[in-house]
């Protein structure tokens, strides 16, 4: 859309959205079917998942993992992306694997390496609780 900047070395999958005066800074990579809303800022090197929804105005200063929604100063967990999921056919049961895999990550109270390796065991096995689970583990900035 209009006013939109993407810096150089980024990489953005297919069918991303990016409304107007978003803002990519270098080396940033985004998943498919990520969607950035108005004025949004990337700061360099961060990682934006598949099908998460930032909300507009808003600045991602470390990496958003894949199927959430993310709002808030600073940036932070607001859900799964529900909507987003259900509007692109992913099942009921596999919409509550990823619930279950992030509430365990951000409503745990435990730490990256202790939710991971609860995640690791107690979800279902899952093609996106692996996608989660490696998005999460390879974070070099954070998540948010």
């Amino acid at each position: 859309m209009a006013y939109v900047h993407v810096a150089h070395d980024c990489i953005l999958g297919n069918n991303v959205i990016m409304a107007n005066m978003a803002t990519l800074g270098g080396h940033v990579e985004i998943g498919e079917w990520a969607s950035l809303g108005g004025g949004v800022l990337v700061h360099q090197f961060c990682r934006i998942g598949a099908h998460a929804f930032i909300g507009g105005g808003f600045r991602v200063v470390q990496d958003v993992p894949p199927f959430i929604l993310a709002a808030g100063e600073p940036l932070c967990f607001g859900g799964t992306n529900r909507i987003g999921l259900k509007r692109r056919g992913f099942s009921m049961e596999d919409r509550q694997i990823i619930k279950n895999t992030y509430k365990i990550f951000f409503n745990s109270k435990l730490n990256r390496n202790e939710a991971l390796q609860k995640i690791e065991s107690e979800v279902k096995p899952s093609n996106y609780k692996d996608q989660i689970f490696d998005f999460i583990s390879s974070s070099e900035r954070g998540i948010i």
